[in-house]
């Protein structure tokens, strides 16, 4: 049999409870706080483009990024799957050949050169892509084969649906740069930039490539 509880603890375990409660409020908005922030990416004429790659970029941001997992470039009826790949710094990307045909993976660009020679089936190794830039990959064996990776210091990042839309999701608020990139740029030319505020709540943008008729 269990002692009557002096009246004083029972009102001093309330107030701690009221307590704890009171801070789980105040901290759930601020977890809800992160936005989500959609973007409409068109031609010059304003046409909606498919496959652009689509970043935010803060100081804050580079600092909670993450390597992504299970992410890779299939090769399918020879051609690269898909046409381009966004990932953050240090994730590593596999390349698995579902194709009956061999192919020789390979790229030289500056912030990824690598080689995959001659195989069928997923290379027991997968591909470290540990510097930020734009990768272009291509294949040995079939020139007309061709496909981007598109490697950023943000985990605030997506690609393009057909009809030119992505959202990214849990976005903090604050300032940003929203960078847009398409394989249809100019060969050699920088993401679009542009500066951005990302508010409490969701964020809707449109973004015109100069340059792509569509």
């Amino acid at each position: 049999m269990h002692p009557p509880r002096h009246p004083l603890a029972a009102a001093a375990q309330a107030t701690v409870l009221v307590t704890v409660l009171a801070l789980a409020g105040l901290l759930a908005p601020a977890a809800a706080a992160a936005a989500s922030v959609s973007v409409q990416v068109l031609s010059s004429s304003g046409q909606p483009l498919e496959h652009a790659a689509v970043f935010l970029e803060s100081r804050e941001a580079r600092s909670a990024i993450k390597p992504m997992k299970g992410v890779e470039v299939q090769q399918l009826d020879k051609r690269f799957d898909p046409l381009v790949t966004i990932v953050t710094t240090g994730t590593e990307l596999h390349f698995p050949n579902r194709d009956k045909v061999r192919h020789h993976v390979y790229s030289f660009s500056a912030p990824k050169a690598f080689e995959l020679k001659l195989y069928t089936g997923t290379p027991a190794n997968p591909v470290l892509f540990d510097k930020p830039g734009i990768v272009v990959l291509g294949c040995n064996i079939h020139d007309r084969m061709m496909a981007w990776v598109v490697v950023v210091d943000t985990p605030y990042l997506g690609r393009t649906a057909a009809d030119g839309q992505v959202s990214l999701r849990e976005v903090p608020p604050g300032s940003y740069r929203l960078r847009v990139w398409h394989p249809e740029m100019a060969p050699g030319s920088p993401a679009m930039d542009s500066a951005v505020v990302v508010p409490a709540g969701p964020l809707s943008t449109t973004v015109r490539l100069a340059g792509k008729a569509g």
